[in-house]
């Protein structure tokens, strides 16, 4: 794809040279005048390997063709493939003698869940720093699940990985937290960063999501969000100082945000995104089969302030696929063109003309021990269901279910049953945000394993205990579970969206946001609402739920209440609640399909 300003730059020299060969007589002899342009010469070919989203998914995955696809081991081997085929060989029509390339991860390098638990114990480096240090990333950002363990495991993650990577964070602070400024310290956390590639140099700037706070467990850790200033400061700096080549990497959850941002921008050439898990990928382009389908073209070319196309690149998350953006310059450092026939998503696949064979170092060193602890949970039976739990994405995010209710009653017992030992008041009501529920599938009725606790509650998240919340901050944390935008009056799906226990709410979604409830009760018979009016019945209550939502995670109005973190994980509550609770078994009487009622919505 050749971009706008090359394209004017070679028809301004056509012109011209029209001009000159038709402007006068053959015998006239014309006073020599102004040299026409020289078009622009590609001088240097960069290829952009990059990945996002990787969250921990280190095992091959089985297609919905039977196909099989991902694996930490294939993609690193499709890494140094795609690394050294870059820079060997005849260079492809269009591009440059020198070439080059850089290795990029745009955030979310690894997920809490039992593929990142596998390292617990193993006496070993965490799995996902030898996977990532294998890949020979140069560049890397933080994403906003690189701080779901808290700032402190993210500092034993990066003293796991192998030096070389440059972790750019231009808009973060960490000197509220000691471990990660020592990372600032010895140079692995950087502000800026500029790569030499083949003798030329790249400025990075790397950005990550406002939204870190509300996200993530970041902690002490501070986020500047005036993106644009940020990135237009930096890449000013490069400019002064002679690095006229600028990568701006991001981690912005979704890419409409990096296309957005990309309006606001001066003088960055690429733009390679994180956070949102699309796939961007052209007709015909070779894809794995998860049932994604692609977001956009690849890549997507958004103008810049200065009216300049701007590509920006991202890829599908979990180790599913490899991005190839191939992009020419000149010699002033201005970009002249994307090689659209080598730029793709190359994806992780088996089989077929892409087929990669595993890394067995990798395979050796992470695939196979995490398999083998996966496999442990998966045999280990905690629990036998009578009926299917539904933990369909969709649903968990807009309407009651039983899975919601089990997860819920599950904080609802570790914080009673932990509540003495923190000295705080036994929680009477528990929330739990559908967006914490992952597993996205119906779990079926019969075994449930100690795998699946992890899959439906894979977070960092501990149990917390707000034992004296006001209760119209309460009452502001249900309305905003039922928030969420409505079509043909139906609520439609939201992390945010609240799971119950302890009381029964009706709403009506007709109304604005911030007014449905009708009608709230707690299990004992206190009425809070009746009406769509508090009843005043209370001043406070105690509120158990995870300490990401009592941090004002997914938007919740509790930042600032008081709360004690209890030494206990959602996936771990659960896993007891199971075992202890229900001594085993779940009932069709206590957890019936479609839920008992607790949320209802009303016309």
């Amino acid at each position: 794809m050749s971009l706008a300003p090359a394209r004017a730059r070679r028809a301004a020299f056509a012109l011209a040279l029209a001009c000159t060969l038709t402007a006068a007589p053959a015998t006239a002899v014309a006073a020599p005048g102004p040299k026409a342009p020289k078009p622009p010469k590609a001088d240097f070919t960069l290829t952009i390997l990059h990945a996002n989203d990787l969250e921990s998914s280190l095992l091959p995955v089985t297609g919905t063709d039977g196909s099989t696809y991902g694996g930490v081991d294939r993609f690193v081997e499709l890494v140094q493939r795609e690394q050294r085929a870059a820079v060997t060989g005849r260079p492809g029509p269009g591009q440059a003698g020198k070439r080059g390339v850089l290795t990029v991860s745009a955030g979310d390098n690894f997920l809490p869940g039992p593929q990142l638990a596998a390292s617990e114990g193993s006496g070993r480096p965490i799995y996902d720093a030898t996977a990532f240090s294998a890949a020979g990333f140069d560049v890397s950002i933080f994403g906003n699940h690189d701080f779901d363990q808290n700032p402190d495991f993210l500092a034993r993650w990066l003293g796991d990985v192998s030096p070389g990577t440059a972790f750019v964070a231009g808009n973060l602070g960490f000197g509220a937290e000691p471990r990660l400024l020592a990372e600032v310290q010895d140079g692995t956390i950087v502000r800026t960063h500029v790569q030499e590639v083949k003798g030329e140099r790249i400025g990075v700037i790397g950005l990550t999501t406002p939204e870190l706070p509300r996200l993530s467990s970041s902690r002490g850790v501070t986020v500047d969000p005036d993106l644009a200033r940020i990135a237009n400061a930096q890449a000013a700096a490069y400019a002064a100082a002679g690095v006229d080549k600028v990568v701006l990497v991001s981690h912005l959850q979704d890419i409409d945000n990096e296309v957005a941002l990309a309006g606001q921008l001066h003088g960055v050439d690429v733009i390679v995104g994180g956070g949102g898990h699309e796939l961007l990928a052209d007709p015909g382009d070779p894809l794995v089969a998860n049932g994604v389908t692609p977001y956009g073209r690849y890549p997507l070319t958004p103008t810049d302030a200065d009216g300049r196309v701007v590509p920006v690149v991202t890829t599908n998350a979990l180790y599913t696929y490899v991005g190839r953006l191939v992009v020419t310059f000149d010699e002033r450092g201005e970009l002249l063109a994307v090689d659209e026939g080598a730029s793709r998503p190359i994806p992780v696949v088996a089989q077929g003309p892409d087929a990669v064979a595993p890394d067995t170092r990798v395979n050796q060193q992470v695939v196979q021990p995490v398999q083998e602890y996966v496999s442990s949970l998966a045999r280990q039976v905690v629990a036998r269901s009578e009926v299917p739990l539904n933990g369909v994405r969709n649903d968990v995010r807009s309407r009651e279910t039983n899975l919601g209710n089990l997860a819920t009653d599950a904080l609802l017992a570790a914080g009673r049953r932990e509540a003495a030992a923190a000295g705080v008041a036994a929680p009477v009501v528990a929330l739990q945000n559908g967006g914490g529920i992952r597993n996205a599938s119906v779990l079926p009725a019969g075994d449930i394993s100690a795998l699946d606790t992890y899959t439906v509650l894979p977070f960092a998240n501990f149990v917390g205990v707000a034992p004296a919340m006001p209760v119209e901050t309460f009452l502001a944390g249900v309305e905003h579970g039922l928030s969420a935008a409505v079509a043909g009056g139906v609520l439609q799906p939201a992390g945010s969206f609240a799971q119950a226990a302890g009381y029964r709410v009706s709403y009506d979604p007709a109304r604005p946001a911030g007014s449905r409830v009708v009608d709230l009760v707690l299990d004992d018979g206190t009425v809070l609402v009746r009406g769509g009016a508090p009843t005043g019945a209370l001043e406070t209550l105690s509120v158990a739920t995870i300490d990401f939502m009592l941090r004002g995670g997914d938007g919740y109005p509790f930042d600032g209440v008081a709360f004690s973190v209890l030494p206990v994980t959602y996936q771990q509550a659960l896993a007891t609640y199971l075992t202890g609770d229900l001594g085993g078994r779940v009932t069709a009487a206590d957890y019936p399909v479609g839920g008992e009622g607790r949320i209802t919505p009303v016309s």
